[in-house]
């Protein structure tokens, strides 16, 4: 989901700012602190990326996507049931 944010510019007699705002739901989401320091990068004309050098530490570790098989999009695994054999009914360790 994407934010639309306009760009704003401030004319001086002797200088121009340029201001991107972000919105606070990102501005929370992202953790950012007062006066922390971010670096901008131009990828093209379309895309500029923002570094955070000193960004606090993720909480979760980011799991890998493991893409799914392409023949059956909406099946799940399959899980053995217990055998009455195995003592599974009686304690799981087959004394009864």
């Amino acid at each position: 989901m994407g934010y639309p944010t306009k760009v704003q510019l401030i004319k001086r007699k002797a200088s121009e700012q340029w201001y991107i705002n972000f919105p606070s739901a990102v501005a929370q989401a992202m953790e950012f602190g007062r006066g922390e320091i971010v670096e901008w990068f131009i990828e093209d004309k379309e895309t500029l990326v923002l570094h955070r050098p000193a960004a606090p530490a993720r909480k979760l570790k980011k799991k890998l996507h493991q893409p799914s098989s392409p023949k059956s999009k909406t099946s799940s695994p399959t899980v053995a049931a217990p055998s009455a054999k195995n003592g599974a009914g009686s304690g799981g360790d087959g004394s009864s």
